[in-house]
């Protein structure tokens, strides 16, 4: 299903309480607020994370259908640091490698007790196909396909609020493979919620996105015009089988023309942020000297992810 097709209405319920967070496509800007606001409550004064008992007595389970390192551990880590039990299901083993329906294995894991499932997936709308098909369980969107990563989104939003304050009056340059990244879809989202209206989308012509550019969104496949003046420069993962479809012969000729360097950001505001939702290609997205410059944010970003993560479980486990 593509992503602009996929409805995300489950998300609340009939009192308007998030009870699950499946993307951020149509989310109201109270909750994305709300959201930023326990995150920020669930760090000190010096950004270090605070632990919490809100998940005392439930149960989390990670259901990751494709690979992760960095979203898995730091959903386990902010389930751990709210005092909920963790599962990392081991689904190369599960029942669903058995024949075993995968609506019926969300059903057996629920009679366990479960609480919420995080879940990752390559379908676009699988937690969706869940969260419609299963009840008294919280679902989230962990990334599914190349529709939504809502809470990548999230922490790239608490990170701007942090260093920029407002995001009314941002420019925001989202540059590299935006018609495939789900991280990007989210970080739209959210950022035309918040007011921003000044996003620039810097890729080349295979890679660039094909949704809707109303509200202030600009396609550009120039990078020095495109972070010209900029507050905030998103870089975005490159897969090297897309870099090939988009005829891109390598990563040098990439890094060349997308490529952010100390030089390329001279282009950008003097206290402009670089971001990236990680892991960092080095000398493909961003040259070393940027991704550990002072500008950087990106280890930031981590820990922000933990305590959106957490803030997320705080939230959805009021209406449970």
């Amino acid at each position: 299903m593509k992503p602009d097709l996929i409805s995300n209405d489950s998300q609340l319920n009939s009192s308007g309480k998030l009870i699950h967070l499946l993307g951020l496509k149509g989310l109201p800007k109270e909750q994305i607020e709300n959201i930023l606001n326990v995150a920020s409550r669930l760090l000190d004064t010096q950004g270090n994370l605070k632990k919490s008992k809100v998940l005392d007595d439930m149960s989390v389970a990670n259901l990751f259908f494709e690979p992760s390192t960095r979203t898995r551990n730091t959903f386990e880590i902010a389930a751990k640091r709210s005092s909920a039990q963790t599962i990392n299901v081991d689904l190369a083993n599960s029942a669903t490698k058995k024949n075993e329906t995968l609506m019926d294995t969300m059903h057996t894991l629920k009679a366990m007790q479960i609480d919420m499932f995080v879940i990752r997936h390559k379908k676009n709308g699988l937690p969706h196909h869940i969260a419609n098909n299963i009840e008294g369980i919280a679902i989230i969107n962990a990334g599914d396909g190349i529709n939504a990563h809502p809470t990548q989104a999230l922490l790239d939003m608490l990170t701007i609020q942090q260093e920029k304050k407002s995001f009314k009056d941002l420019s925001v340059a989202i540059v590299g493979d935006i018609r495939h990244s789900r991280v990007a879809h989210s970080d739209i989202h959210a950022l035309r919620t918040l007011g921003t209206k000044d996003i620039r989308l810097i890729a080349p012509g295979y890679l660039q996105y094909n949704g809707d550019v109303s509200n202030g969104i600009k396609l550009l496949d120039n990078l020095d015009e495109g972070i010209s003046g900029v507050d905030v420069v998103v870089t975005l993962r490159l897969q090297k089988e897309r870099m090939l479809a988009a005829e891109i012969p390598n990563e040098k000729v990439y890094f060349d023309h997308y490529g952010i360097t100390n030089e390329k950001l001279k282009l950008a505001k003097p206290n402009a942020i670089v971001m990236h939702p990680g892991p960092v290609n080095r000398g493909i997205e961003v040259d070393t000297a940027v991704a550990d410059g002072p500008q950087s944010v990106i280890l930031k970003q981590v820990t922000n992810g933990i305590a959106i993560r957490m803030a997320v479980m705080e939230v959805l486990a009021q209406a449970l």
